[in-house]
């Protein structure tokens, strides 16, 4: 059987186009039931027609307050059945009782290494504080912002010549890459929460070594 997703949008959905083509591929033994937008205009869409995949618009400013649109999302995803929510670029907190309707069985994908730098405009933030590395984090979403447990992350490295923009690009490459097999751990039932580590089945131990920028000229 494979793992019934329902996604959630708002803008240009590049890592909804990452799911696809990794399901596309093979790759991930999932389906996409059902995506929602509160966004008419999100180019996510156009993706979704493109595929041929079933979509819904909510638009909130339709809705008195964010606990009545969140209801509807959960009627819609229940309606389709869903077992895994990924938020792709989703430009809402969810609250409270969206959260609990999906108790860990909501991802989220943030453009930086939590615990730091969450929120919105993740790159910036941290290219701004001058770190020298970054990159982003998959984690199952909870009642907080970006303070669940984090599943997998991808560090990226910052060069001098950087700007925002390079570096969100190179971001954006690994989220592409991380997503989809954070998605395939969970539909393999390979994912164990235990407070608030997340433990990845037979997953082995990354491969020893140690990330230093710039890198060392004396040693």
């Amino acid at each position: 059987m494979k793992l019934k997703l329902g996604i959630l949008v708002s803008g240009n959905g590049s890592n909804l186009q990452a799911i696809i083509d990794a399901i596309e591929q093979g790759l991930l033994d999932a389906k996409i039931e059902v995506v929602i937008s509160n966004n008419p205009e999100a180019y996510a869409l156009r993706r979704c027609e493109k595929h041929g995949i079933n979509y819904v618009i909510l638009k909130h400013e339709d809705y008195t307050s964010r606990e009545e649109f969140d209801r509807a999302m959960v009627s819609i995803m229940q309606h389709y059945e869903v077992e895994l929510v990924v938020m792709a670029g989703f430009m809402r907190i969810l609250t409270p009782e969206f959260i609990r309707a999906f108790p860990l069985r909501i991802m989220n994908i943030h453009p930086a290494l939590l615990p730091s730098f969450p929120g919105l405009h993740g790159q910036k933030k941290a290219f701004d504080y001058g770190v020298k590395f970054s990159g982003c984090t998959v984690h199952f979403a909870d009642e907080g912002v970006d303070t669940g447990p984090i599943i997998i992350q991808a560090v990226v490295p910052v060069y001098p010549d950087d700007t925002v923009d390079t570096l969100a690009a190179r971001i954006l490459k690994e989220e592409h890459r991380i997503y989809p097999q954070a998605i395939q751990w969970f539909a393999e039932g390979r994912l164990e929460v235990k407070g608030r580590k997340v433990f990845l089945r037979d997953g082995g131990s990354p491969a020893p070594g140690v990330l230093i920028n710039p890198p060392l000229t004396m040693f």
